[in-house]
């Protein structure tokens, strides 16, 4: 005879509960159903194995099939099963587990218990408009019977016939979930959660192709691998098992990891996996959520963030422990402290692996390098832990290709590359094309330039410059290079101070009128460039880094700035200013002879203010004149400069030595370009 009753819960409302807060993603009631399945299936085995159960355990398996005209789908085992009273006590008490009091009897052989049995099995309620158990317990003379719940608290449970032990959950999916009766669905969703669980898992029968078309044979289809890697010892695994799992974990990523990491913890926290370095070059974000976690064997998320410092997020592989439960939060992570020892244990491996690597093959490491600076970067940044380990074998490379660590290379540019205030000068480039004017005058010089192009390196470089102290970083193409490291000597110019100021008019007469352009004299080598086109460093900085950030910023939007040096000790240089000086003799003449009769006129006018104590006793006509000759003093430096700039307009060379210099810098493009291409043409026939 049928027993009725109402489900032990303190409210009516429990099921739209499950539906709409308990799970937030519906297909979650497969992975905990079958989940369920495999526990029934490791109990009988833990009770065979104390001798509590004498029956036949080798087959063992959990079956999941789909009925799309009955649209129900079952999940079947053949494990311990349940007697009326244990279906009372763990599915109409929601607040029992039957993992739980499992555990409790067998906690010293109990293999692999995964869920708490009752809770995970309503999520079944989400899809269902009628679920259905029909189970049968493993005990000698056991009654099957039968449980029904229409998705409200009153259920009906009576004796059934069932000829072998286990269970079948039989759920009646409801018309709003009808995708869940898509086999390809249930593939999908049986791959992602139940692909590595430890009893086989049976969806349908294997295919094959025969006469033109696809048919079922006799075997049964097993969708899981029982025994993954990470279960497995290290020392039971070669490399190209590894490389296989990572395979299988990975199927449409046809590249090998760089190196792999095998984790096996069973103290103070429990904790299994494998973690692999893939190529990452670019895209912090593209290779996120790569890193599977599970539950003893049960995924749970690839969502790791709090278990895995955000810099091993770029990571790839699988973590499993028991400490971290199904139905995890974002909350639990934050606060738990075992998943906070277990954080702190992955970094203290991935840390040691690497210095393991380096020390044991440098030279493969080196080859590697540029495929994992992004974590170790990252990772130093984030963690200072992390950067203790890392600074030992972390590397940075020259423009020649060259590898060394931190210590090696401030040991070999220290003798060079420390200027007149004893601050040791890191010289480098993101870019050897197009910088390597400037780097080849910094080899001249005999000092290294380093390569710092990957994607986090502008953000690294201030790291680095807090950490190493008594430093700076100084891109190799933001000024000439005896400005770059200043030592104690400073060449004399040839040109005298008024000269070097109207040489420097002259060049600003052919630069854009944008303003984007300053120019300055400087007296370097003559045997350096004639014209350098440079940005300074801290300006460029700030704009690299914004650049990196994304959104809006006060750095990245403004206007690129460019300072021109002209060198005034370059032949040609001189030469220019000593036809700029004939050319403009009379106007020039003209201009400073109005400019001493202003100066003597307002010098006096100023000896005379000098009389009165007060600015109310000076005579108004007296200010008015200052005010005016002040005026007329700047109309007349206006003048000179005009005159200068030109001057320079009118002549091709100092166009073309502009050009030159924007050209060095990839600068000159389009109409300006095809004008210096045709202006080359005619300094050559002359």
């Amino acid at each position: 005879m049928a027993n009725k009753g109402n489900i032990g819960v303190t409210t009516e409302n429990i099921f739209p509960v499950i539906k709409k807060f308990l799970y937030s993603d519906h297909e979650i009631f497969l992975r905990e159903l079958v989940s369920n399945a495999v526990d029934a299936s490791q109990k009988l085995k833990t009770l065979s194995q104390s001798g509590e159960y004498s029956g036949n355990t080798d087959d063992i398996k959990v079956k999941v099939s789909v009925n799309k005209e009955a649209k129900t789908i079952t999940v079947s085992d053949n494990g311990i099963g349940m007697t009326a009273e244990e279906v009372d006590k763990y599915i109409n008490q929601i607040a029992f587990s039957g993992a739980g009091d499992f555990l409790d009897k067998y906690k010293d052989i109990a293999n692999s218990i995964i869920g708490h049995f009752g809770l995970g099995f309503y999520s079944s309620f989400m899809v269902s408009e009628k679920v259905e158990i029909i189970t049968k317990s493993y005990r000698d003379g056991a009654q099957a019977v039968r449980w029904e719940c229409n998705g409200d608290p009153e259920y009906t449970l009576e004796e059934t016939e069932k000829p072998e032990i286990g269970t079948d959950i039989i759920l009646h999916i409801d018309d709003e979930s009808a995708e869940f009766l898509e086999e390809n669905r249930i593939k999908e969703m049986l791959d992602k959660y139940c692909k590595f669980l430890p009893v086989p898992i049976v969806f349908g029968k294997k295919k094959e192709w025969k006469d033109g078309k696809e048919q079922e044979t006799a075997e049964d289809n097993i969708i899981n691998n029982t025994n993954p890697a990470w279960k497995k010892k290290p020392a039971d695994l070669k490399e190209d098992d590894y490389m296989k799992f990572y395979h299988e974990l990975y199927p449409m990523n046809f590249e090998e990891p760089l190196f792999y990491i095998h984790l096996n913890v069973d103290y103070p926290f429990n904790l299994t996996g494998i973690l692999y370095f893939p190529k990452i070059k670019s895209n912090l974000d593209v290779n996120k959520n790569k890193i599977q976690l599970y539950c003893n064997q049960v995924f749970v998320t690839d969502s790791v963030e709090g278990i895995v410092p955000e810099y091993l997020m770029l990571l790839h592989g699988v973590l499993d422990s028991p400490d971290i439960p199904l139905n995890v939060s974002r909350s639990y992570l934050q606060s738990d402290s075992n998943v906070k020892k277990i954080s702190s244990h992955i970094t203290k491996k991935v840390g040691d692996r690497l210095a393991e690597i380096f020390k044991n093959d440098r030279s493969e490491f080196e080859k590697k390098w540029d495929d994992i600076k992004l974590f170790i970067e990252f990772g130093m940044m984030s963690d200072e832990k992390f950067y203790e380990k890392a600074e030992k074998f972390a590397l940075i490379k020259n423009t020649e290709g060259k590898y060394f660590t931190f210590e090696e290379y401030k040991k070999k540019i220290e003798p060079e590359q420390t200027d007149k205030d004893k601050q040791l000068v890191y010289l480098y480039a993101t870019d050897v094309e197009d910088q390597y004017s400037y780097i080849q005058a910094a080899k001249g010089k005999g000092y290294d330039v380093l390569l710092m192009d990957g994607q986090l390196d502008i953000h690294f470089i201030n790291f680095l410059e807090q950490k190493f102290g008594e430093c700076h970083f100084v891109r190799v193409d933001s000024d000439i290079i005896d400005n770059l490291i200043r030592k104690e000597e400073k060449i004399e110019s040839v040109l005298g101070a008024n000269e070097q100021d109207d040489i420097k008019w002259a060049f600003q007469g052919v630069t854009p009128e944008d303003k984007r352009f300053y120019v300055v004299s400087d007296s370097m080598s003559p045997e350096d460039m004639p014209v350098v086109i440079v940005r300074e460093e801290f300006m460029r900085r700030m704009k690299d880094m914004s650049a990196f950030s994304g959104g809006t910023n006060f750095y990245r939007d403004m206007p690129d700035d460019y300072k021109v040096i002209v060198n005034t000790n370059h032949p040609l240089i001189v030469g220019i200013s000593k036809d700029l000086e004939k050319a403009t003799a009379d106007k020039r003449n003209e201009i400073n002879a109005e400019a001493d009769k202003l100066k003597a006129e307002k010098d006096a006018l100023d000896e005379k203010m000098k009389q009165y104590k007060t600015e109310d006793e000076k005579p108004v006509e007296d200010k008015n004149r200052l005010d005016d000759l002040r005026k007329q003093i700047n109309e007349n430096d206006d003048k000179r400069r005009d005159l200068y700039k030109e001057y320079g307009k009118s002549q091709k060379i100092v166009s073309q030595l502009f050009d030159l210099a924007l050209l060095a810098n990839n600068l000159l493009k389009g109409e300006s370009l095809s004008k210096f291409v045709e202006r080359s043409v005619d300094l050559l026939k002359k």
